[in-house]
């Protein structure tokens, strides 16, 4: 009997999970992981959208790689049996240094889209950006979510239609709005380009190809309702009922004369907190202290606009140096881990902005895989706190980091 104990002992067999998003959850050990799940499930012109970038793609590549450029300096025997991951931004306190980035048409991922992002975000404590270009409206995320809410303005020609989406998000309880400042013309995504993509999908051979090799995805695609862009839809500037390419829709809609004397427009009719998301200089940084806004985000849109653009990480420490003690400073674009968090707020960051990763988990397994996003950053960003010696996020300082290769 013995041998039949010892087997016993070193032979456990796992129960078996008949859920199989849990059974897909538990193979993500990181967003890599769930970027996989989310390319094998969704629909290859569909996951493009999510994960491509402009041109050669070598920003958006960039932008990851200069958090891996960033080593540690442990320091050991400190107290860190008490962790606390949590801050203030803007005035409000924050389970830990994240806001999720604003992103359009979030409902091709998932039929829930921005609402189940939005209520994974109030849960984990951190604020959700919703963009312009939602598949949710302003109301229908207010009415989900108990948690920070953030508009991401795109800025239209039509001023008197910004003035009421204001207003919407203002009377829905917002507390601030990100004015996106980069997109005076839509980046060549060439991906999209050879996909012949449009929003929404337009049905052709390689679209019904597409989805019968994806049946999950294109069954909850046609069960569910159309998508339109809700924030405008009747409002005459196109709301997404008909397919349309975004370039050509940007270049219609979105006015290119927008400058910094605008900024006092906003401040006029917006009492909430403004930042200004898409500061690539620290000449535009010092601009954005002169204009008096909250918080500017380091930003090159996810490398999706101007390929070249200069890592939002790599320019974290020059504009802290310029302007560090004048405002709030929020790196949107390549943190993956929740080491990335760390890196960037010892660095001098306030916070750092991220979309992708909760999309891949909203691909990959819906809301449930937006929670397992936020609980990856959560536990990683613990871990590295444990692991350098720092008990708060006060304690995260430069004097912890290095530069590889230095």
């Amino acid at each position: 009997m013995r041998p039949l104990a010892t087997l016993r002992s070193v032979m456990q067999f796992r129960a078996i999970d008949l859920d199989p998003v849990s059974r897909r959850l538990r193979t993500a050990a990181d967003v890599t992981d769930l970027r996989r799940i989310a390319k094998r499930r969704l629909p290859w012109g569909v996951f493009d959208y999510i994960d491509g970038a402009a041109e050669d793609e070598k920003t958006m590549a960039r932008n990851s790689a200069g958090f891996r450029a960033i080593g540690f300096r442990p320091r050991v025997l400190k107290d860190v049996s008490d962790l606390d991951t949590s801050t203030t931004l803007l005035g409000r306190k924050i389970a830990m240094p994240l806001v999720v980035a604003p992103a359009g048409f979030v409902r091709i991922a998932d039929p829930a889209g921005e609402l189940a992002v939005a209520r994974a975000a109030a849960r984990a404590g951190v604020p959700f950006s919703l963009s312009t270009l939602a598949t949710r409206s302003i109301e229908e995320v207010a009415a989900v979510s108990d948690g920070d809410l953030w508009f991401q303005v795109y800025v239209w020609k039509d001023r008197g239609l910004v003035k009421e989406l204001l207003d919407r998000a203002r009377d829905a309880g917002y507390s601030t709005i990100a004015v996106t400042v980069d997109t005076a013309v839509l980046g060549r995504r060439e991906r999209d380009i050879r996909r012949g993509f449009t929003l929404p999908p337009k049905l052709g051979p390689s679209i019904l190809i597409d989805g019968i090799l994806h049946p999950g995805w294109t069954w909850a695609f046609i069960r569910a309702e159309p998508i339109v862009f809700s924030n405008v839809v009747g409002k005459g500037v196109g709301d997404g009922v008909d397919a349309v390419s975004l370039s050509h829709y940007t270049d219609a809609q979105f006015d290119p004369s927008l400058s910094w004397r605008d900024l006092d427009w906003f401040r006029a009719n917006w009492a909430g907190s403004v930042v200004i998301k898409g500061v690539q200089t620290v000449e535009d940084a010092r601009a954005s202290v002169d204009a008096g806004v909250d918080a500017i985000a380091l930003s090159n849109h996810g490398g999706r606009q101007l390929e070249g653009a200069p890592s939002p990480i790599d320019l974290l420490e020059p504009v802290v140096a310029a302007v560090g003690g004048d405002v709030q400073i929020i790196v949107d674009g390549g943190p993956r881990r929740g080491s990335d968090i760390v890196r960037a707020v010892a660095l001098g960051a306030n916070a750092v902005m991220t979309a992708r990763p909760f999309l891949y988990g909203l691909g990959a397994a819906g809301e449930r895989g937006v929670d397992h996003v936020f609980e990856l950053f959560r536990s990683g960003m613990e871990r590295t706190m444990a692991l350098v010696g720092a008990r708060t996020v006060a304690d995260l300082g430069p004097e912890l980091t290095i530069r590889r290769g230095s």
